[in-house]
């Protein structure tokens, strides 16, 4: 069986607003590198956050979601329904896997069309930008990877918002607390 995926946004998540590149650093590559799953680039960046993202944090060349143009048609259903414009793509490159997505832009909506639309286990975890990602979010989304990976317990039905994740497939949801630092980079 294979990893779970862990997508990755830049801007707001590894590089917290009002953050530069220069703030990030190896550290915050080690923590990443350590959480149990496979990382792959979902950003705008695209094979940029290769080239500029990746060496600071001290990684290798990582996976990319290359965004793809949209038809009219998709475009109006994820207005109506409020989705993010990587929603529908990231569980199409999923192709079925399991997966995380950290991305400080995602909301009910995703997590909902997500659950409806892809056959795996996913956790669309939303990362407060200001801050980018912190201890509190490497526990989430290390906690699911570990019982995902670990093979525990599939779908556990309908997701429940709890705190500043909402997940499917994780029978432990986890809860939001005031430990909101910065993960060290």
């Amino acid at each position: 069986m294979s990893a779970p995926l862990l997508f990755l946004d830049v801007d707001g998540v590894v590089l917290p607003f009002g953050a530069e590149l220069d703030d990030i650093g190896v550290d915050l590559g080690v923590r990443l590198a350590a959480l149990p799953g496979e990382l792959v680039w979902a950003t705008a960046w695209e094979h940029g956050a290769n080239e500029e993202i990746a060496p600071r944090l001290g990684l290798p060349q990582l996976p990319v979601v290359e965004w793809q143009a949209t038809t009219r048609a998709e475009d109006a259903v994820d207005m109506r329904f409020n989705l993010h414009w990587k929603t529908r793509q990231i569980v199409q490159w999923a192709g079925g896997r399991d997966f995380a997505w950290a991305d400080d832009e995602v909301t009910a909506a995703d997590r909902e069309w997500v659950a409806d639309n892809h056959p795996g286990r996913a956790l669309v975890h939303h990362v407060r930008a200001l801050l980018g990602l912190t201890g509190v979010d490497f526990d989430v989304l290390g906690r699911w990877l570990r019982t995902v990976r670990d093979g525990e317990p599939g779908r556990s039905g309908d997701p429940e918002q709890s705190g500043d994740s909402e997940q499917h497939g994780d029978p432990e949801q986890s809860g939001d607390s005031d430990d909101r630092r910065p993960a060290a980079s």
